[in-house]
C-alpha cells in the first residue's frame, strides 16, 4: 500500500538561483545536488524532512499558468504554525508575498513568490 509521498518534482527556470532561494530565502536544508547524465539532481528538504522538493529545469515547451493573481500557480501548499510570524521571517530574507496573510473563512491564507514567479499558497495550521 502507498504509505505517504516522499517527492514533489518544482519545475524552475535556473536551478542554483531556485537553490539559494529555497535554502537561503525559505530555509529549507540542500539534500542532494550531483550530476544527472547532462542534468542536474538537485533537492531540498523543508525542516519537517518530508516531503523532498526535486528542483528540476522547467522544459522549454511547458505552458505556465496565467491564473486569478490571488490563486497560487503550484498544486503545493505550504503550512506553518503561526503565519503572521512565517510572513515577517520570509519577507525580512527577501521573499514576495503576492498576497498578504488573511483571514478567510477557511483559515489563515497567503501567497508567495520564487524567482520564478511561481505563486505558492501558505496556510497557517488550525489551533487544535
Amino acid at each position: 500500500m502507498i504509505s505517504g509521498v516522499s517527492q514533489i518534482v518544482v519545475p524552475v527556470d535556473d536551478q542554483e538561483r531556485a537553490k539559494q532561494f529555497w535554502t537561503t530565502q525559505v530555509g529549507f536544508e540542500l539534500a542532494v545536488d550531483a550530476p544527472y547524465g547532462e542534468e542536474r539532481w538537485l533537492e531540498v528538504v523543508p525542516p519537517d524532512r518530508s516531503p523532498v522538493f526535486v528542483l528540476s529545469r522547467r522544459p522549454a515547451n511547458q505552458p505556465r499558468l496565467d491564473d486569478s493573481a490571488q490563486l497560487p500557480h503550484s498544486d503545493v501548499v505550504f503550512t506553518c504554525d503561526d503565519i503572521e510570524q512565517t510572513h515577517r521571517e520570509l519577507t525580512q530574507r527577501g521573499v514576495r508575498f503576492a498576497a498578504e496573510p488573511v483571514k478567510m473563512e477557511f483559515g489563515w491564507w497567503a501567497l508567495f513568490e520564487d524567482p520564478d514567479g511561481t505563486r505558492y499558497a501558505l496556510t497557517q495550521k488550525p489551533a487544535r
